[in-house]
């Protein structure tokens, strides 16, 4: 015998809707958080102290002084020269992302004060083809370097990179080199350049400015490498040491100068190009 009976509300009644994407899961600890903490702490979760990936546009207004950036270059972009096609064409995948109310490019480029300090910085911007350098890219940054040169200030690079860009074929190879020879040229003026890595930093541009910074810093846990560790494991037949490739193992191996935390990366580009600078 039923004693209680319950009635079922109607489907869709009496039912606690929850608005998507309030809440977000940290790749490192696994933690359930609410967004707006995670965006009122810059994108770095309070709980294990993860970095998420953030945009270019997000991370410029983190370090440069507010309303002091000025972007340079924006109407440049990439063109088909090989006609490549793999799933889809490349002139179309193209014009896929620059719909996508981003930039036009995997990196944005400009002019700023960072405390009062003028700067050229560059941000690479991940979710643009996994910022992968094509002869834009390559482009940009040799004309950021030139104006550095001509404006007598450092340069910042903010990298995050899966490397070359295969669509572009040896074209995006080039840039290794362009890039790799801009940046000799600074030194030579005796210009300050820091390279900033973030997650990840990989492939050609590991292998070509990214490393030639005079001070090199990078974002706790940060990915940087140019093979992957797979592919590593595969070639020499070994099992790699724990944490290898990442941020801290790299700085253990004096691969890097320094990690820096989010919040400490303004105050501490400002002191570098201080010192850089001659103080």
């Amino acid at each position: 015998m039923v004693w209680f009976k319950k009635d079922n509300p109607p489907k869709g009644e009496g039912r606690v809707k929850i608005p998507h994407g309030l809440w977000v899961k940290c790749d490192h600890c696994g933690e359930i958080i609410y967004k707006k903490e995670v965006e009122r702490n810059l994108d770095v979760c309070p709980k294990c102290n993860y970095h998420f990936r953030v945009c270019a546009t997000k991370r410029i207004n983190i370090v440069v002084d507010e309303g002091t950036f000025v972007e340079l270059d924006a109407q440049l972009e990439s063109v088909d020269a090989l006609e490549f096609k793999d799933l889809k064409r490349y002139k179309d995948r193209l014009k896929d992302l620059q719909r996508e109310k981003g930039p036009k490019e995997a990196i944005v480029a400009g002019e700023g004060l960072i405390k009062g300090t003028n700067v050229m910085i560059g941000v690479f911007e991940f979710s643009f083809m996994g910022g992968s350098m094509g002869s834009v890219v390559g482009e940009k940054i040799a004309r950021l370097v030139e104006q550095a040169m001509e404006k007598r200030c450092g340069i910042i690079i903010f990298s995050s990179s899966g490397g070359a860009r295969m669509q572009e074929g040896i074209l995006s190879l080039m840039q290794m080199a362009k890039t790799a020879a801009v940046i000799s040229k600074l030194k030579k003026e005796g210009l300050p350049f820091i390279s900033v890595l973030t997650d990840p930093t990989t492939g050609g541009v590991t292998a070509s400015f990214a490393m030639l910074g005079d001070i090199i810093v990078a974002e706790p846990r940060a990915l940087i490498g140019f093979a992957g560790p797979r592919v590593i494991e595969q070639t020499i037949r070994q099992k790699l040491p724990e944490g290898f490739q990442r941020a801290e193992y790299l700085l253990e191996h004096g691969m890097i100068d320094m990690i820096v935390e989010r919040k400490m990366i303004k105050e501490t580009l400002s002191k570098l190009l201080f010192l850089l600078s001659g103080g």
